[in-house]
């Protein structure tokens, strides 16, 4: 977990002083809210918003002051993780199960620090399995057009029974192999009636932070934009 650590307490070194700071989920991120902890502890006057209840319930217990959405405008930094980042900053999230909290929550974001091992670290999206979240009310037919899609969706289960989001919500994982061209697919996989939104991250980092296993921390250089 070397990796995954030096990664996520670099980036809380760009939290400063009476910022309002993301804080996303996974276990990834659970060592930048453990350092942002003893920050506050320390003196570091901020505020935060949580993406999932487990992320929420760790600040909590850290002392790190958490605010309802009601009360800001705007995210300074959020720090969150990803399932697979391919050269252009694409990102597969919602491993974790909170990708519609996450992405809402990066959308509001005026920098999106993105924190990762180097396995996740990939020249093609696809072949982490891609989490689509989907309202229970008639799932099945939702699934079926998925399916017509080629995107071979299973649902997630939390032992014998379908997992559920913090949001009330199913998630498929579909496996789908290569995704060339991550935009386009986001944008149809969101026209299905019934899907609440998808893990595709197009757009939203800012920065990216890869931890190597021997205790380095590389910034990978920002992508060429079209």
């Amino acid at each position: 977990m070397e990796a995954k650590r030096v990664a996520a307490e670099r980036a809380v070194d760009f939290i400063s002083e009476g910022m309002t700071v993301g804080l996303g989920t996974g276990s990834t991120v659970y060592y930048a809210i453990q350092k942002l902890g003893r920050r506050v502890q320390a003196g570091l006057n901020i505020r935060a918003v949580a993406t999932s209840v487990r992320s929420e319930e760790l600040a909590h217990e850290l002392g790190i002051k958490l605010v309802p959405f009601a009360e800001i405008d705007s995210i300074d930094i959020t720090i969150d993780g990803a399932d697979e980042v391919d050269p252009q900053w694409n990102l597969i999230k919602g491993g974790g199960g909170a990708l519609l909290r996450e992405k809402i929550v990066a959308a509001a974001s005026k920098q999106f620090i993105v924190i990762v091992d180097e396995s996740k670290v990939v020249n093609q999206l696809g072949k982490f399995p891609l989490p689509v979240e989907v309202i229970p009310f008639g799932w099945e037919l939702t699934v079926r057009k998925l399916t017509q899609m080629g995107l071979n969706p299973q649902m997630r289960m939390d032992g014998n029974n379908p997992y559920i989001t913090d949001n009330g919500n199913y998630i498929f994982d579909c496996h789908i192999g290569a995704i060339p061209n991550p935009a386009q697919l986001h944008e149809q996989i969101n026209r299905v009636v019934g899907v609440v939104d998808n893990g595709l991250f197009v757009g939203y980092a800012t920065k990216v932070i890869v931890g190597h296993q021997d205790g380095s921390v590389k910034e990978l250089t920002a992508p060429y934009k079209a």
